[in-house]
């Protein structure tokens, strides 16, 4: 059985391919051979239909960085790690941001793992009202 961790790996190579290829989330899994695993697909599909409830959230607190100027995988994680925060409260705040950064770090440039803590935690304080 596939982890978390595996799924959202997943999920950040079909974001990745979803906006290279200019297509939807639901139109790349129609098209996959073999699906990938249950989350994954619920990342993808969940990011697909927030799609612009999700960009105006990451847009809202990137200062001086437009979602253009963001490297695509910063911006993948971004809307993924977004998508959990706002969507499913099932996954831990700490969770979600924890699990992006690793893989900003994995697969993106050596600040990027900065950058997306930064910006996750605070769409956090802002999506999330815990107590």
């Amino acid at each position: 059985m596939p982890t978390r961790r595996s799924a959202r790996e997943r999920a950040l190579g079909l974001a990745y391919e979803c906006e290279q290829r200019n297509v939807s989330g639901p139109a790349l899994l129609d098209g996959l051979p073999v699906p990938p695993d249950e989350y994954a697909q619920c990342l993808v599909l969940g990011v697909d239909e927030h799609h612009e409830e999700i960009d105006t959230i990451i847009a809202k607190f990137s200062e001086h960085w437009s979602l253009e100027r963001m490297p695509v995988v910063d911006r993948a994680l971004l809307r993924i790690g977004t998508y959990e925060l706002a969507w499913r409260p099932d996954v831990p705040t700490a969770v979600a941001i924890t699990e992006a950064v690793e893989l900003a770090k994995q697969y993106s440039t050596k600040d990027s793992g900065r950058f997306v803590n930064g910006l996750l935690s605070r769409i956090a304080a802002e999506v999330r009202s815990e107590p």
